[in-house]
């Protein structure tokens, strides 16, 4: 492994940092998505949240449109984090620019469409198919890192 790779000499690390960030910065605006919905909606899961808005609110747990969008960012964790730590030792296999770059931006596509068909319900299989494509980026960025693993 060379001393550059985790620097922005490396042209594959400065491009997984791009994307990596944007798909990171999504999962974060999930948060700030549920979280507008439960004060438009007036669902608070604590009471100390309901006192937040200003009067006494019953404690709602569950409504489906947060309950949706909260499904939703959970996806995300379960994929982006598994996609920023096996990028970082993907980096490290020495992959050509053109084939890294690809998986990344189709990961962070698959993730964007996944979001928006989740959000607003749009049919099956358009979610399945936009999850499966970024979990498939992860295998084989995972099955390329195994193959250059030492056991």
């Amino acid at each position: 492994m060379s001393g550059t790779t985790f620097t922005l000499e490396n042209p594959v690390f400065r491009t997984f940092l791009g994307y990596a960030a944007l798909v990171l910065l999504k999962t974060m605006a999930m948060s700030l998505i549920t979280t507008y919905h439960r004060i438009t909606k007036k669902v608070f899961i604590n009471e100390e949240d309901a006192l937040l808005a200003g009067k006494k609110i019953h404690v709602v747990t569950n409504n489906p449109t947060v309950e949706r969008i909260r499904r939703c960012h959970l996806n995300d964790l379960e994929n982006v984090i598994p996609f920023v730590l096996l990028g970082l030792l993907y980096v490290t296999t020495g992959p050509a620019l053109s084939s890294a770059a690809l998986l990344f931006r189709v990961f962070t596509a698959s993730r964007f469409l996944h979001t928006v068909v989740y959000i607003f319900a749009i049919p099956m299989p358009s979610r399945a198919v936009c999850f499966l494509v970024g979990f498939l980026v992860n295998v084989c960025m995972a099955y390329t890192i195994l193959c250059k693993a030492a056991f």
